[in-house]
């Protein structure tokens, strides 16, 4: 069996938790808890890329909290 994360014909959602990290995730799989879905129905491509726009800043969101803190 293939690894659908890595499926380039597969579709995808795009989920985000609250920590504001971002997953690729194959659309036929429900979504783990405390993951919400920011695009849906997307093809690979498209769902890498709105990661790549949007998640600038890997840090937890915590953590840039802590960090605007301190």
């Amino acid at each position: 069996m293939n690894n659908p994360f890595d499926d380039p014909e597969g579709t995808f959602h795009v989920l985000v938790n609250e920590e504001k990290q971002y997953s690729l995730w194959p659309a036929f799989v429900p979504a783990p808890a405390g993951w919400t879905a920011v695009l849906a129905d997307a093809t690979r491509q498209e769902a890498l890329a709105h990661i790549e726009e949007n998640w600038t800043d890997m840090r937890p969101k915590s953590l840039v909290e802590a960090s605007r803190t301190a």
